[in-house]
């Protein structure tokens, strides 16, 4: 708990909205995704007891935990996905943020990650909307930069945020396979609606 109150410092001192956080890895071992797993719903139960334990103090500074959903399906690079996470489908980490019932506690929507496990981006946004804290971009297959070799549709799903009134950041997190500032800006031109 240190280390979460320690960020939501630096964050409320640098006036950051908002800190990223984690369920954790569901599999004993996290090194070895096929370990053992801990139970999904005690794992649940878990990470409401953690989370109600901090979010005062970042209901205090006026920071908001973003709990990020990734993805625990790609295992071929250790920045595309994340076997053996806990919080690996959208409906998991809502309901945990409905658990713990604060305003200051939302979902990280990560667009490549919620494509990877759940698909359907842009009824998500609009159905989670008053849930969702902040907003990951890159390009599916691969992480990559978002152009016309990937199948996710960015322009729609931005749409989709803006009709939804969603007014916090979009941090592009792709992989770049190129110039890394000419995919930046093919980035902020694709999702600039």
């Amino acid at each position: 708990m240190k280390a979460t109150r320690d960020a939501i410092d630096a964050a409320a001192a640098f006036k950051s909205p908002s800190v990223i956080c984690f369920t954790g890895y569901s599999a004993r071992n996290p090194d070895d995704p096929k370990s053992k797993h801990i139970d999904l719903e005690k794992g649940a139960k878990n990470c409401v007891a953690g989370f109600k334990q901090v979010v005062a103090y970042a209901e205090q500074k006026g920071v908001t935990l973003c709990l990020e959903m990734l993805n625990s399906r790609e295992d071929t690079h250790p920045m595309k996905g994340h076997p053996g996470y806990q919080g690996d489908h959208t409906d998991y980490c809502i309901d945990i943020i409905k658990q713990v019932g604060s305003p200051r506690l939302k979902l990280l929507f990560d667009i490549y990650h919620v494509q990877v496990m759940d698909g359907d981006l842009v009824r998500r946004v609009r159905q989670l909307h008053e849930y969702i804290g902040h907003v990951h971009t890159a390009g599916n297959p691969g992480r990559g930069e978002l152009d016309g070799n990937q199948e996710i549709q960015f322009a729609p799903v931005m749409r989709a945020l803006v009709e939804v009134g969603y007014t916090g950041y979009v941090g592009h997190e792709f992989i770049p396979t190129r110039d890394a500032l000419e995919g930046l800006r093919e980035a902020i031109t694709v999702c600039d609606v």
